[in-house]
């Protein structure tokens, strides 16, 4: 049976004699295209041994689960719909369970192509990343653009917020065909119900894993089914937004409290310096003396926030340690 030797700095030598990868597949409603999806996915893989198909039903009403359980899928299924978020985070426990070393998540609609399977998996069994993301904005652009507007815009806006929080330099974070090593996925800590893509993103980057963009083509319109978050692009874009900013604030707290701080701070230099400006002027504080009250207060209350901010950055490391313990009591180390 091939194996692959991985060299570790300890000159201590591990094989790995065998590779499962775990296709997941978040569905609701889409009973016609999960058979397309499915029966596209590649039967074999370079550097894998096992190939199965996990079918995460959110509450579907359709025949998406007989579809599923027909085309020998594993099938995961909620009662009620739950949201992408939570889909996403059991279909990855789910999938550790069964035993996958490498975890691919498709859309059940079909606009992706499953033959790309292979290429986002690659880097991972070649050992060159972590985790691998699909691109729709690094090529086939006219292809992948068009018929989008809307929806590129959002994408390519919080690509940009999630590039300066990271200090990154991705072209597309919400896209949710992506592959992940197993230690990835036991080490994700994600709280979003609605979407998962910009949180996982943030986690990510946060722990300092290896992230490959790899560019596919997309199908600009689903055939079937309903979207999770079709018909709500405000509510998408209200929820990524409190994402963005709550990942913001767990992963970069320093920086999140310390900007908000000093720019408040800002504000009460600013209307100390105009108080103290009006006094040269006109030898006088009258009747700007309130203007002196409200620089105080906001050069205190800007001070505070800095504090809490480096409050919140030693909270953070001791999260960052709490997880690293969960980590290893997962994965049995000692």
């Amino acid at each position: 049976m091939p194996y692959v030797s991985y060299i570790i700095p300890t000159e201590l030598k591990i094989t790995h004699m065998s590779r499962k990868l775990i296709v997941m597949i978040p569905c609701l409603n889409e009973a016609k295209t999960l058979p397309l999806v499915i029966n596209s996915i590649p039967k074999t893989i370079a550097g894998i041994d096992t190939i199965e198909v996990l079918v995460v039903n959110d509450g579907s009403q359709d025949k998406s689960v007989e579809v599923a359980k027909k085309l020998n899928a594993h099938v995961l299924s909620h009662k009620i719909n739950k949201g992408l978020g939570q889909t996403f985070r059991d279909g990855i426990e789910a999938a550790l369970n069964l035993g996958a070393d490498i975890i691919v998540n498709i859309d059940g609609d079909n606009q992706f192509n499953s033959a790309d399977i292979a290429k986002l998996v690659k880097p991972i069994v070649d050992n060159e990343a972590d985790f691998v993301t699909a691109t729709r904005y690094k090529e086939f652009l006219d292809y992948n653009l068009a018929g989008r507007g809307i929806k590129n815009f959002g994408n390519k806006l919080f690509t940009s917020i999630i590039n300066r929080i990271t200090r990154s330099n991705f072209t597309d974070v919400s896209c949710g065909f992506r592959a992940y090593s197993r230690e990835v996925a036991q080490k994700l800590q994600l709280f979003g119900h609605f979407t998962y893509t910009h949180e996982t993103f943030l986690d990510i980057a946060h722990k300092k894993f290896v992230i490959v963009e790899i560019p596919v083509k997309v199908a600009p319109k689903r055939q079937n089914g309903k979207s999770h978050i079709s018909g709500n692009l405000v509510k998408y874009g209200y929820s990524a937004v409190k994402i963005i900013v709550r990942g913001f604030r767990d992963h970069e707290p320093l920086r999140f409290f310390g900007y908000l701080g000093f720019l408040i701070m800002l504000f009460g230099v600013l209307f100390g310096a105009l108080l103290i400006l009006w006094y040269s002027i006109s030898g006088s504080f009258t009747p700007y003396k309130t203007l002196g009250f409200v620089s105080g207060f906001l050069l205190a209350f800007g001070f505070l926030i800095v504090v809490l901010g480096l409050i919140a950055d030693m909270l953070g490391r001791i999260r960052d340690i709490e997880e690293e313990i969960l980590y290893r009591v997962k994965t049995n180390e000692k």
